[in-house]
């Protein structure tokens, strides 16, 4: 067999390092498509949630107080479109509020801190529910599906619309972008769809901190 001369690359060798090369600038095209040409600009939805990032930093100091477990957004993150129904059984989803600032509560009747918490939010629902806002507490129990109803009833949470999903698929959506450890949790959603703030555990939402915080989040003050 003839070996190859000094200096000259055998054919064998200079073909897959083409096809490498030509693989790579494929890949790097598709991305460029996806992000953007230009220093990979990022994902437009994540772009789109820069503003509620800054808004967050400008509410920072508002997270004091009863509301002092809230964290403010220090990253872009858009709230998935979460499926569920109404009382009636009709089925949303979370871009219907698109437009107005949302307080997303995650409660079950078996979390006794939803329990406790569900008073403070029926009564910020009272005090600040209207065009631009709505607390939109979703219920995620899986048995007994006339319960939840009946303890609202019971309790006399009357302002806050009934909303739920029996499958907790919710749940497992929001556990995926890190926003679901455990019952309750709450995230504060911009009129974009946007997360602003997120909390993991109860707070006292009828409190003076926590109206000027979302009065604040609103765009009230």
């Amino acid at each position: 067999m003839t070996e190859p001369s000094a200096g000259t690359k055998p054919r064998s060798t200079r073909r897959p390092l083409l096809i490498a090369a030509a693989a790579i600038a494929g890949a790097l095209a598709g991305i460029a498509g996806v992000y953007g040409i230009g220093g990979f600009k990022g994902n437009p939805q994540a772009e789109a949630c820069h503003a509620a990032v800054k808004q967050a930093k400008r509410l920072e100091p508002l997270a004091r107080g009863e509301v002092a477990a809230v964290s403010p957004a220090t990253k872009p993150l858009l709230v998935p479109n979460l499926a569920f129904v109404d009382g009636a059984g009709a089925p949303h989803t979370l871009s219907e509020w698109r437009g107005r600032t949302v307080l997303l509560n995650l409660w079950a009747t078996w979390c006794v801190p939803c329990r406790r918490e569900m008073p403070a939010l029926d009564a910020l629902e009272q005090k600040l529910g209207g065009p631009r806002f709505e607390v939109v507490a979703l219920n995620i129990d899986t048995r007994n599906l006339d319960r939840p109803k009946t303890w609202l009833k019971d309790i006399h949470v009357g302002r806050l619309s009934y909303y739920a999903d029996p499958s907790a698929k919710v749940f497992q959506e929001l556990k995926v972008v890190g926003r679901a450890a455990g019952l309750p949790t709450s995230i504060l959603i911009d009129p974009s769809g946007c997360e602003i703030g997120y909390i993991a555990g109860p707070a006292e939402w009828a409190s003076e901190d926590a109206v000027k915080l979302i009065n604040a989040a609103v765009g009230n003050s």
